[in-house]
């Protein structure tokens, strides 16, 4: 047990002098450019298709949930966009949107560089004189913790349209009953609730996908592996984590 616990600590340090470097790297404004839009294109455009399934599908079950519960109790649906509102844009988009883009961005930050590292090539980099945190990490870094917050608002916005066809077409609720609901009793501070979450999130799938990428050993086995447990390792660390943000921005009454 020694053992594991001395290792964990080991991984927390080694994690938190990446996250330190990274950040040394990018507020001292030497940012590689092209490669910092390529991966916010990865990290943003191109995971626009696989959020609008899962955010739209979440509002329709949502809806189509809380309008037979809400039977049962009221003899009638009601509260449908309210509860599909603050669903999505305090808890669900958020955390969803970053399980997704563990899944897709992070396995792919982790397997490149894990390649990369087992293949030598981060050693070729050294020896030619550039940092590979500066030329690897830091447009990752930037990529994710820019685009997540921005998929995350795509998110709020077509879960929230999915709640809407099933209230109108299932339940055959009004237009402008739902929007009412769904807006009536929210504030600025509620879509603040879920951005700052997702900053958080972001800031784990990276970290965690970088550091498991820069760790790497053991051949293709070994970038296998790396790739699997910074997913893993990420899609845990943010439901673990969004209970204790969550109870922190409820103190500090942000949403």
């Amino acid at each position: 047990m020694t053992k594991y616990w001395k290792k964990f600590i080991i991984s927390v340090g080694e994690i938190s002098e990446l996250i330190a470097e990274t950040f040394y790297w990018i507020f001292s404004g030497q940012i590689d450019r092209r490669n910092t839009r390529e991966q916010m294109y990865e990290t943003g455009w191109r995971s626009l298709p696989v959020i609008f399934l899962t955010a739209i599908f979440t509002g329709m079950v949502l809806a189509l949930e809380t309008g037979s519960s809400t039977i049962s109790v009221f003899s009638e649906p009601v509260y449908l966009g309210t509860i599909v509102a603050f669903s999505m844009i305090k808890e669900l988009a958020p955390v969803l949107t970053s399980v997704v883009i563990a899944g897709r961005v992070g396995a792919a930050i982790a397997a490149e560089i894990g390649t990369m590292k087992v293949t030598e090539q981060l050693d070729a980099l050294s020896t030619l004189g550039t940092d590979p945190i500066k030329y690897l990490a830091v447009p990752r870094f930037i990529g994710v913790i820019s685009m997540v917050p921005f998929l995350v608002l795509f998110a709020d916005a077509v879960g929230v349209i999915g709640g809407l066809l099933v209230s109108v077409y299932k339940w055959e609720i009004p237009i402008t009953t739902y929007w009412e609901d769904a807006f009536s009793y929210m504030y600025l501070e509620d879509f603040f609730h879920g951005l700052i979450k997702s900053v958080f999130f972001a800031l784990i799938i990276v970290a965690v996908s970088c550091y498991k990428g820069f760790s790497c050993e053991g051949g293709a086995e070994g970038v296998g592996k790396a790739t699997t447990s910074a997913v893993m390792i990420s899609m845990v660390l943010i439901l673990v984590s969004d209970y204790f943000i969550t109870s922190a921005l409820v103190l500090l009454g942000i949403g």
